[in-house]
């Protein structure tokens, strides 16, 4: 007997609350419902639910097989949709939104690419380091820089990238260098405003202590590149992203503190809605960043 049946079986019967109501949903007999129920406790030598005249329960077994069986079935159903969505032709409005400094360094050189691969998608791109709402605002996929917390959202993982604590030579001459966490509370800071923390920022020490320091900063601002240009002008020590001041410690024009305290290290996500019927167009922008993202050589 097929085992997939079987459970959408069993799992159309807890869900309805009786063999009758489950027998209407899957167009069955009762009797056929029931025969299949009865064949699979057999099979597996329990019992799966408690039946009395007025009302069904799931047994503790019943309960773990109802829950690893409905995760199974849905991710066949994932499975198949996958697989639906790779078949058709990407095509029709892309909407994407993406933090601004990532979106103008790293993802805007890529458009072209995907579409001479996807020549029948529209794109609209939208950067803002705000966090947008997908469903609300009507977008396919967004690209988030974060430690995600649990949400209605599916994630896939495209890379990491560390925060880096860092400064210009000349501002380091004038001001010194601090040699701990504590001593930023005393020297100029660029702050960006949609941290989470604020002016707040954690660090984890060399003997994995954590590490925290109240800044007093000079300048805030809600873009990266305001940081960056500021820190590269000598106003102060900023913790930006290394996707964003890379090339700067590459070149030495900034220069990083106290490696050996690390602060966060984050993912870089694509976010859409739903696992359920991914469209052909949001599946084909999936494949390509993650292919892209995954090439040697490429650092954060």
């Amino acid at each position: 007997m097929d085992r997939f049946l079987e459970m959408q079986t069993f799992n159309a019967v807890v869900e309805a609350g009786s063999f009758v109501k489950a027998a209407d949903a899957l167009a069955m007999s009762k009797a056929a419902v029931s025969r299949y129920i009865v064949d699979m406790e057999a099979r597996l030598g329990v019992r799966l639910l408690h039946r009395t005249t007025r009302r069904l329960s799931l047994t503790d077994d019943g309960q773990i097989f109802y829950v690893r069986s409905k995760e199974l079935l849905a991710e066949l159903a994932e499975a198949e949709d996958e697989i639906t969505s790779r078949s058709g032709a990407a095509s029709g409005l892309l909407r994407v939104n993406a933090p601004f400094t990532f979106g103008v360094l790293h993802l805007a050189p890529l458009w072209g690419a995907f579409r001479a691969q996807h020549p029948k998608v529209k794109l609209d791109v939208t950067l803002a380091d705000r966090l947008v709402d997908l469903v609300d605002e009507g977008y396919d996929v967004a690209i988030r820089i974060a430690n995600l917390e649990n949400s209605s959202l599916v994630s896939k993982r495209l890379a990491t990238t560390r925060m880096v604590l860092c400064a210009s030579p000349q501002y380091l001459k004038l001001h010194g260098t601090p040699k701990h966490p504590g001593e930023l509370a005393d020297h100029a800071v660029i702050s960006y405003s949609y941290w989470s923390t604020k002016d707040e920022w954690h660090f984890t020490g060399p003997l994995l202590e954590a590490v925290s320091v109240k800044t007093n900063p000079c300048i805030h601002t809600n873009n990266g590149d305001t940081c960056r240009a500021a820190a590269l002008a000598g106003q102060g020590i900023i913790l930006q992203p290394s996707f964003l001041v890379g090339d700067d410690l590459a070149a030495g024009t900034l220069v990083e503190l106290m490696p050996e305290f690390r602060s966060l290290e984050l993912g870089i996500y694509a976010v859409y809605p739903t696992r359920k019927h991914v469209s052909p167009k949001v599946r084909a922008l999936l494949d390509f960043l993650t292919h892209h993202f995954a090439q040697p050589g490429m650092t954060w």
